[in-house]
């Protein structure tokens, strides 16, 4: 494996998508900051990427760069503090007998049937729902970095939820969780409980979310799990919401 020195983080270009349709705020277009080439993003170039706001989907590592529009904003929980409340605390009591497993990035056709039906009832009608298994798998299971998905199985060995997670130098990133819609609720904040607790397993400080953006309601339960730091004017920054 490449170490930092030996490719050097100014060998990297960063270039300006074209303008897109913003998937938060209704009405407002988005950009993108991409850094390439890909190839050259290896693990420990990435974990330096992710401190400065950078997040990936497959192989594409970006950050927001839009023109006249700074809502997006990188989050990261601070693990060590981390104490639940109490309806966090109910979550962890009510999913305590899943059991994790914790994979390589694999094919299962039960994942992926799960991912439909989680789009299917998440984004009904919104494109996201048609995705096919190649999407899924060029979003999902395509990694340069050091990279696990984990399933969530209930006692009966049914498949709950799955998360696909990046191991960093300093933390682990979410990088996207799916799960079973017909189940009750709080899967969701279980599976970033779990990945806090990992953290805390292996000292390492921080749980990266993604972006968090104030005005999008489906980014709120981001800002439950504190204390968390968000990244704004090229600084971390302490919460307080």
């Amino acid at each position: 494996m490449s170490l930092i020195n030996e490719l050097p983080f100014g060998t990297l270009q960063f270039y300006a998508t074209a303008s897109y349709a913003c998937s938060y705020l209704p009405g407002h277009s988005a950009r993108s900051q991409v850094a390439a080439p890909g190839h050259m993003v290896n693990s420990d170039t990435y974990s330096r990427l992710v401190e400065q706001g950078f997040r990936r989907s497959g192989t594409f590592t970006y950050r927001p760069h839009c023109d006249q529009c700074q809502a997006c904003l990188p989050l990261r929980v601070n693990c060590q503090a981390f104490s639940p409340n109490r309806s966090q605390q109910r979550s962890q009591k009510k999913h305590r007998n899943l059991k994790a497993h914790v994979l390589p990035l694999v094919w299962a056709n039960e994942h992926f049937e799960l991912y439909s039906r989680y789009l299917a009832s998440r984004h009904p009608g919104g494109g996201m729902d048609e995705d096919g298994r190649a999407q899924y798998s060029q979003f999902l299971l395509n990694s340069r970095v050091n990279s696990r998905l984990v399933e969530f199985r209930d006692t009966d060995e049914t498949l709950l939820m799955v998360s696909i997670i990046d191991i960093l130098e300093n933390g682990l990133s979410s990088v996207y969780t799916f799960f079973e819609p017909t189940y009750t609720s709080g899967l969701g904040t279980y599976g970033i409980l779990w990945q806090i607790e990992q953290c805390r397993t292996l000292n390492l400080p921080w749980l990266y979310l993604g972006y968090w953006v104030e005005q999008s309601p489906k980014m709120t339960y981001k800002q439950n799990f504190r204390p968390a730091q968000i990244r704004q004017n090229n600084k971390w920054l302490d919460l307080h919401v």
